[in-house]
């Protein structure tokens, strides 16, 4: 056993000037009081709330909640290469996973094919690389797409990679009015955020609106954007930041949409968002809360939306960033909190992050133990007997209220920019100053991280991770890729892909090309390199190269 340090761990006496010291606040910078009472909260606050499953929604998107269905278990897992991602979701849905979730590999997340420069040293080390549809059919193989839904956490080559997954659904002879799930397709947040965008905004945002006018004809149980986020709070951002910078992109996507003439009824409702759930348990349970009542205040006031289109349905996942490479089982303990604080919110779809993630890619031991602390959460915790359990109380409720406040004001200042599209310089400085007090603080100790600032182990080390071969895996993938370029027809590639590139000159919907591109099997890389010659590149000092 190794020895622990003793720091934090003894109970003491208040002192003088412990008693005017700097008051405890929230990650959103929200005063704390000692305690809450009714006088905490406005008296008509229930009124305001309304009851679930009614406008404005605080309490819940619908009035049973989790009595009448348990959010859907939906691990986020790639791994490599198609038949290796394959076989873990086989493994999963055998042990109750109800959705899939797709990682993708940086290259595939930037437009390019395995075998490019680009790519060499990162295919398949962050998740599955995908470079066609040969790899798309295998990425599915014996799984019925009409019968699972499917998360994909994509966005500058979401069109592609939904492309690919209605090519495959044809080939199964899935109707596709029948076929189910989601593309991130959020590229205001790329920008802001996470870095693997590839094209300017602009053209970017015609993408976006492409997708979504085609979902609404074709693939009406399709969620075309899922409004991230989960990205911005793993940047540094606070949890009303969360809301506010999750927000302002919806608002900009929903303007996008109605400017192409989509009515807000035929896209609004399979608008779906996506936030991470970190440590503080009921400063989250409330921002999910705030959540829910401001995008339906919101949508109300802007666009006199019906209530279907004013429910705010979101996925969630327990914060990469909070996992810790020291003492990693602590994190089994995290990411159950996170969990519970996303189940008292009222999430309507779930990932748990593997305790070993800080170290590497879960090990299937590790993504069972997450996908169990779901189903114990759902079948033995209680938290799932009643709809918003927490609601009525003086602290939720007074937190609640301030998120919504906070994340409001924020959003005026977007709105003085003149939108999200161009107030991405602001509000990305505006995540990277949070990220730095957090730093600040955690260095400082003022917020104790247990086995990084507080309780160590004098002798802790990290455990010995097993990685895969990721340079047999490039040349694997690369070979194949070779192979299908070997025997595809040379002439239906090139038509195909003039047809891409002529499309993206003018306003013809991106989609249906690209679906028949994909089957003529062009490559996502192809793909992607029509467009860079078309609508050249972004980088982070706007400048703009290509053609």
């Amino acid at each position: 056993m190794g020895t622990h340090t003793r720091r934090h761990e003894m109970p003491h006496t208040t002192t003088p000037a412990e008693e005017t010291a700097a008051p405890l606040k929230t990650t959103s910078g929200i005063e704390i009081e000692a305690v809450y009472t009714d006088d905490s909260i406005p008296a008509d606050t229930g009124r305001r709330n309304g009851s679930p499953g009614e406008f404005p929604f605080t309490r819940g998107i619908h009035a049973g909640m989790y009595r009448d269905r348990v959010w859907t278990m939906r691990q986020y897992a790639g791994f490599g290469t198609a038949e290796e991602t394959n076989r873990r979701y086989h493994y999963l849905l055998e042990r109750g996973q109800t959705g899939l979730s797709v990682a993708f590999d940086l290259p595939t997340q930037m437009g390019y094919d395995s075998d490019h420069v680009m790519a060499v040293g990162e295919v398949g080390r962050v998740g599955v690389a995908i470079d066609s549809l040969e790899d798309m059919r295998l990425l599915f193989q014996g799984i019925p797409l009409e019968q699972v839904s499917t998360s994909m956490t994509i966005n500058a080559t979401a069109a592609t990679l939904l492309a690919l997954y209605v090519a495959v659904a044809d080939e199964q002879g899935a109707p596709r009015e029948n076929i189910s799930g989601t593309i991130q397709n959020d590229i205001l947040k790329e920008y802001i955020a996470r870095g693997t965008y590839i094209y300017p905004i602009e053209p970017s945002l015609r993408l976006i609106t492409d997708v979504m006018d085609f979902c609404s004809r074709q693939l009406p149980r399709w969620n075309t954007i899922s409004i991230s986020g989960y990205h911005i709070r793993e940047a540094g951002a606070t949890a009303a930041q969360e809301l506010a910078f999750t927000f302002a992109n919806a608002l900009e996507y929903v303007d996008r949409a109605l400017a192409r003439g989509l009515s807000l009824e035929s896209f609004g409702p399979r608008l779906s968002f996506f936030f991470a759930a970190h440590n503080d348990l009921l400063e989250e349970v409330a921002k999910f809360r705030a959540a829910r009542r401001l995008w339906a205040r919101l949508m109300r006031e802007r666009h006199a939306a019906d209530d279907r289109t004013c429910r705010l349905r979101f996925h969630t996942q327990t914060g990469g960033s909070t996992l810790t490479a020291q003492q990693p089982l602590n994190n089994v303990v995290r990411v159950a909190v996170q969990a519970l604080a996303a189940v008292l919110g009222g999430t309507q779809s779930l990932h748990t992050n593997g305790y070993d993630e800080a170290l590497g890619l879960p090990t299937e031991e590790s993504a069972t133990l997450a996908l169990r602390t779901q189903q114990i959460l759902a079948h033995e915790s209680g938290v799932t007997a009643t709809t918003d359990p927490l609601g009525g109380s003086y602290y939720v409720e007074a937190l609640t209220n301030a998120l919504e406040e906070h994340a409001r004001a924020y959003l005026d200042r977007i709105a003085q920019l003149g939108g999200a599209a161009r107030a991405v310089e602001y509000v990305r400085e505006e995540i990277h100053r949070a990220a730095y007090e957090h730093q600040l603080a955690v260095e400082r100790e003022e917020r104790l991280v247990v086995g990084v600032n507080a309780f160590m182990d004098q002798d802790q080390g990290a455990p010995d991770i097993v990685s895969p071969d990721y340079r047999k895996l490039e040349e694997t993938q690369k070979r194949r890729l070779a192979m299908l370029k070997d025997r595809r027809d040379p002439d239906k590639v090139r038509r195909a892909r003039e047809r891409i590139r002529a499309a993206a000159q003018t306003d013809e919907n991106l989609m249906p090309p690209l679906i028949d591109g994909v089957k003529a099997l062009v490559t996502l890389g192809e793909i992607s390199d029509e467009l860079r010659t078309v609508w050249g590149t972004y980088d982070s000092t706007h400048s703009r190269s290509g053609p």
